[in-house]
């Protein structure tokens, strides 16, 4: 058995990987969910979004609806990428590495954004603040190691088109 064949699986550093894609939709919507239920079933919404209401800002509209349609769209963005995990597809790492980086760069534009509404409270509070942590650990450990990896380039190659190689190398004949 060659070294290639020996990387190709769901084990190492990716049943790491694979424990966060399985919990994190779960994790979104555990976090998320009862809180917005909560603003758009108890009233809350329309208080904080109607002119003349004592905590009104044109920015609460965007800013609510904003986190609940990214976080919406991170839940169903997490199954797709455990299905691309699970069928090993080509396409996990590049997925993986997009939504890692979209959830960095949204919860400090968010933090920023909620700042210009909530102006007594620090830009990141303690959450804020973990979240983001969290978002940086997959960026500076995890894009990486989707990057260089020789057990991600081995294991995710399922339907990849016949003309789609990741080491163009091996596709010049020199």
């Amino acid at each position: 058995m060659n070294e290639q064949e020996e990387l190709k699986g769901l084990g190492g550093w990716l049943i790491l990987v694979g424990f966060g894609i399985v919990i994190s939709p779960f994790l979104i919507l555990y976090t998320f969910a009862p809180a917005y239920y909560s603003i758009f079933t108890s009233g809350a919404f329309e208080f904080l979004t109607t002119p003349g209401t004592q905590a009104y800002s044109p920015l609460w509209g965007p800013l609510i609806i904003g986190e609940t349609v990214f976080n919406g769209l991170m839940v169903i963005a997490s199954f797709y990428l455990a299905y691309l995990f699970f069928t090993k597809h080509y396409l996990f790492p590049r997925v993986f590495i997009v939504l890692t980086l979209a959830t960095a760069i949204f919860i400090p534009l968010d933090a920023w954004v909620a700042s210009f509404v909530i102006t007594d409270e620090p830009m990141f509070d303690p959450e804020t603040l973990k979240q983001f942590s969290r978002s940086l650990i997959g960026v500076f450990v995890w894009i990486p190691y989707m990057l260089v990896s020789e057990r991600v380039k081995a294991t995710f190659v399922e339907k990849r088109p016949s003309g789609d190689t990741e080491d163009h190398a091996e596709s010049v004949n020199i």
